[in-house]
């Protein structure tokens, strides 16, 4: 516990406080038969919208392969690796602003090998500790594996794991509390997400004050349902806001990047003190 401790230190100062991170949700990739983009396409728009979000202001985007739904629970097809591997290295070279993997549903280890292979700074692992129920089964955490493969593979990687994750219902830990402090302190994250019960949905605010008591000394951010007019409430309990849906044309997930919009939250953002969060 003491050495995690110590490497939360270290990379608190690696976002600012107040971070705002930004979605680049991929269309279908290839092997998601007759719906796949082609490759030069889906690299073109995930880079346009890469440097639309950090030309608004945002600190951090995170690539994830948000079109492949339906989604393997865990072992993603090597397929989906390579055409990652490729966009998240072109986003990397786009923009001068932090890059994270998300391989969907709760592929750690892919997200992590895609990390290393295009200089990603971060991976989101939705089921990192614990278990639970999910729309794809049941997905265990993974732990032990995935900080062992990262500490060997690329150590200054790091790791923002979600405490009951959207989508799912825990099985293990019903009090977030102890999920927390079980996924901080026994199992490695570096930064913890609570996000509302899915894509889109806000966060109970209960959660997110028990969260961040039971675990002080991570960063910890939202990572859904975040709109310009709970952002600042939120910002006076979380450390950052993982940001999507609010930011697409017409309020859909899955359409492309509405850029005035994304430069629109941000002069909200920062324009704005801090609130304080309402019960």
């Amino acid at each position: 516990m003491a050495a995690a401790s110590e490497r939360a230190a270290r990379f608190r100062g690696f976002f600012p406080r107040r971070a705002l991170i930004g979605m680049v949700h991929l269309p279908p990739l290839p092997g998601r038969a007759g719906d796949a983009a082609a490759m030069p396409h889906i690299v073109e728009r995930a880079c346009a919208e890469a440097r639309q979000l950090a030309s608004a202001g945002f600190d951090a985007v995170i690539v994830e392969n948000y079109g492949d739904a339906p989604f393997f629970p865990e072992g993603v097809p090597a397929e989906t690796v390579a055409a990652m591997a490729v966009v998240v290295s072109r986003v990397r070279d786009a923009v001068p602003v932090r890059v994270g993997v998300n391989v969907l549903r709760n592929d750690a280890l892919a997200g992590l090998a895609i990390a290393a292979a295009s200089g990603a700074d971060f991976v989101r692992v939705n089921v990192l500790s614990g278990v639970y129920a999910t729309d794809q089964g049941v997905i265990t955490g993974r732990a032990a594996e995935v900080v062992r493969y990262r500490d060997r593979l690329c150590p200054s990687v790091r790791i923002a794991a979600d405490v009951h994750v959207k989508h799912a219902v825990p099985i293990s830990h019903d009090d977030i509390r102890v999920a927390a402090a079980d996924t901080a302190y026994r199992g490695g994250a570096d930064i913890l997400i609570v996000s509302g019960p899915a894509t889109g949905q806000p966060v109970e605010p209960r959660e997110l004050r028990e969260t961040r008591e039971a675990v002080p000394d991570r960063p910890l951010w939202v990572g859904s349902g975040v709109t310009p007019d709970t952002a600042a409430e939120l910002l006076s309990v979380c450390d950052g806001l993982i940001v999507g849906t609010c930011l697409k044309r017409a309020g859909r997930t899955s359409a492309p990047l509405d850029a005035a919009a994304a430069r629109a939250f941000v002069r909200r953002v920062r324009g704005r003190a801090s609130g304080k969060m309402k019960p």
